[in-house]
């Protein structure tokens, strides 16, 4: 398996992002951590949110105040919706705003079908959806009458199967339908809500998975592309998504996975 890949070498960053404030939940390493250092390269303020990395975080925020940015750093279990509203109850006193909110944590059991058990799926269910339908709700009474953006971390597991991976796949597709409601809903308040599906991303976030090592050779030899994408792949569009300029794409779920899932299983 690749090892986790970040790219130094993305274009020089702008400044679309100036004064703005950003919440991007489970940003203490892979994905979300990519996404908090660029979003504070593009100018932006950005609330770290974590639940288990303390030191992880705390080293994200050290690297995002090196850049001359302010980060606010929150831990708060998701799982509970008293911590969920507690998290935007912190973002409103300090900043009294947020511009962007990005809903990137996410947890599992990792299990068959067959084997999911109802304290593994509530949880799951509850720390990966419930919280993006919370964390939409408060978020979308912090954005100013400007507007804003809502972006929801997805994965191919919404709609395809990968081993072990049933309750979060769940929660994917659940999350990907909440995207859709969300973006009708706030359109009139200039709020944008999209999604990425990104597949098999090279982060560490799928070793804890049985037989990882069988799947991924297996995936790598399947994608058309000639490597595995990474959290700066996912950044670069992301970065995109919650600017003005795609203020014409709403409640799309936009797939991120080198041509992967357009082949023939």
């Amino acid at each position: 398996m690749q090892s986790e890949a970040l790219n130094p070498e993305f274009s020089a960053p702008s400044q679309r992002y100036k004064g703005k404030v950003v919440c991007i939940t489970g940003s203490s390493r892979g994905i979300g951590r990519r996404l908090a250092l660029r979003f504070a390269a593009e100018g932006a303020d950005v609330i770290i949110h974590y639940f288990r990395n303390g030191d992880a975080a705390r080293e994200v925020v050290r690297e995002i105040e090196e850049m001359g940015q302010k980060a606010l750093l929150v831990k708060a279990n998701l799982e509970q919706e008293e911590k969920v509203q507690q998290l935007f109850q912190t973002i409103e006193e300090h900043y009294g705003r947020l511009d962007v909110f990005v809903h990137n944590a996410a947890s599992g059991r990792n299990r068959l079908a067959m084997e999911v058990d109802s304290k593994g799926w509530d949880w799951t269910i509850n720390v990966n959806a419930r919280s993006f339908l919370l964390g939409a709700q408060h978020a979308a009474r912090l954005m100013p009458p400007e507007g804003g953006a809502m972006l929801a971390i997805s994965s191919f597991g919404s709609d395809r199967v990968f081993p072990y991976y049933t309750s979060v796949g769940a929660t994917k597709a659940a999350i990907e339908s909440l995207v859709r409601y969300f973006a009708i809903e706030l359109a009139d308040r200039k709020i944008n809500v999209n999604a990425i599906s990104a597949g098999a991303v090279v982060t560490g976030a799928l070793e804890h998975f049985p037989e990882i090592e069988k799947t991924w050779a297996k995936i790598e030899e399947k994608i058309p592309y000639h490597r595995m994408v990474n959290a700066d792949d996912v950044a670069n569009l992301a970065m995109f998504l919650c600017s003005k300029e795609a203020e014409m794409i709403r409640g799309q779920t936009i797939k991120l996975d080198g041509g992967l899932t357009l082949l023939v299983p």
